[in-house]
């Protein structure tokens, strides 16, 4: 072979090696990223080619799917009360993808899971239709559907969490949307897309998880506890010292009171008026870090709270001058939590200190009923001692019968709750947000713990707003749970 024959030679033989080796790099190395690509239409098809599992509340499915009749997509997502529904399902869509539980549990739904092998290799020799597992969730109808009613036409959030176990009873969000109205790939479910994409209200936004607040007056319960754990307060209802006007550290500018009798008032009593200057000189006698490490404990600075839904990171600062950590004791200054952080913090209250992780999937079941993953409650931290628990239950109690949460009050039930309204905006000069916290206990423990945010233009800047637009809400929510226990 002369020389210039040699040379193609070899460098054909480059080419076939190189396509070899490309060739095994998209099979073997590269094959499952390229299977769940989100622009790999053939995943798509194949994911709406049978009847997709469902996911469950109280026995009962809150999706389907429908024949669309359609060549290439057969099956379509439809939803119960979509609206309602839509901050736990998230949507599936033809043409948009999947979010939330949908996403999260998408494996299953579809049928395609490892673990459900054994129901496809036998639907093919029965001839049976595939289809895909279901998600029990932990939700309960009645806690959601008061949560979601409650709020109504308002813009704002509900989270309700069984505190003995961290099941998420009720997760409401508003304004919301129909995961319907966009499931498919049509011009008609284009347009729904379209248009919720460009609200500005962003009806897609699951302010329950995803969407943070400042907390208001509702973190004092946090700041009381801080003050209790580390000795600074032993006595509910001894004097604290505290002068009125209170001045800030590092200001001259005296802290206003909504409330009135503050100066040198008792920490019970603060709380059942709400006294801005009590818990602010308070939070400061904690200092910032002893602060930040009880926040953290009750799940504060912590990216990483997954539902299984990864709800937003509630923050407490940790470089904060003096000023700014008293201002955060009263849930001001660069404090932010989501609903889903306050229901958390109150459920831990209300569990005599402890925290459980939440969460709102229940079980992971097979098509043919055989549970295939079963969560159990699981201790996420002990922020306080029973005994700490059980003083800010009393000053939370105190709070309802005699103080600013009266409209929670539930007959023959124990309720403690927190009213907060959190100013924001530039130079607070924007409508503060309405908010309320609450627990209902009875002989064997407390079932529901309750945070409650509305957006409302007609909120007024005094703690009681939020015990006149919130504090309903977060009563029928608890009342739905305890009857639905009856």
């Amino acid at each position: 072979m002369n020389k210039p024959l040699r040379h193609i030679a070899i460098f054909c033989g480059l080419l076939v090696f190189a396509l070899l080796l490309r060739d095994n790099w998209l099979q073997f190395v590269r094959a499952d990223e390229l299977n769940t690509h989100e622009r790999n239409r053939r995943v798509t098809i194949e994911r709406y080619a049978s009847v997709r599992g469902d996911i469950i509340v109280d026995g009962k499915p809150i999706t389907g799917s429908v024949d669309s009749k359609d060549p290439l997509y057969q099956y379509k997502r439809t939803y119960v009360d979509g609206p309602m529904w839509a901050p736990v399902t998230g949507y599936a869509s033809q043409a948009y993808g999947s979010n939330q539980l949908e996403k999260l549990n998408d494996s299953i739904l579809t049928g395609n899971d490892d673990r459900l092998f054994f129901d496809r290799t036998l639907s093919m020799f029965t001839g049976e239709q595939k289809k895909g597992g279901d998600v029990v969730t932990t939700l309960n109808g009645a806690a959601q559907k008061a949560a979601f009613e409650g709020l109504g036409k308002k813009k704002g959030a509900v989270a309700a969490i069984d505190p003995q176990t961290g099941r998420i009873l009720a997760l409401a969000s508003t304004p919301s949307y129909d995961p319907s109205s966009f499931a498919g790939y049509s011009g008609k479910d284009e347009k729904a897309w379209v248009a919720l994409e460009k609200d500005k209200d962003k009806p897609k936004l699951n302010r329950a998880l995803r969407e943070i607040y400042p907390p208001g007056s509702t973190f004092k319960v946090v700041t009381a506890a801080a003050a209790l754990e580390n000795g600074v307060i032993k006595d509910i209802n001894a004097p604290t010292d505290t002068p009125e006007p209170y001045k800030l550290p590092l200001s001259t500018v005296p802290m206003k009171n909504h409330a009135g009798d503050c100066e040198n008032a008792s920490l019970n009593y603060a709380m059942e008026v709400s006294c801005n200057s009590v818990f602010a000189k308070l939070g400061d006698e904690v200092g910032r870090d002893k602060m930040v490490e009880m926040a953290e404990k009750f799940g504060f600075n912590n990216p990483e709270v997954d539902t299984p839904v990864r709800a937003a990171a509630s923050v407490y600062d940790k470089k904060m001058d003096r000023g700014g950590n008293a201002l955060s004791s009263i849930g001001q200054f660069n404090t932010a939590t989501t609903p889903l952080q306050m229901a958390m913090v109150t459920a831990a209250i209300a569990n005599d200190g402890k925290l459980m992780k939440p969460y709102m999937v229940d079980q992971l079941v097979a098509p043919n009923l055989d549970v295939i993953e079963k969560h159990e409650p699981e201790e996420m931290s002990r922020p306080m001692s029973p005994e700490t628990a059980q003083l800010v239950q009393k000053m939370m109690e105190n709070v309802v019968e005699k103080g600013t949460g009266s409209k929670a009050k539930i007959r023959d039930v124990t309720v403690g709750g927190k009213t907060g309204t959190a100013q924001h905006g530039e130079k607070n000069k924007a409508r503060p947000y309405a908010w309320f916290i609450s627990y209902a206990k009875t002989d064997s423990g407390s079932p529901v713990a309750v945070a409650v945010v509305v957006e409302d233009s007609d909120a007024t800047r005094d703690d009681i707003s939020g015990g006149g637009l919130a504090a309903p809400i977060a009563r029928q929510v608890m009342k739905a749970v305890l009857d639905s226990r009856k």
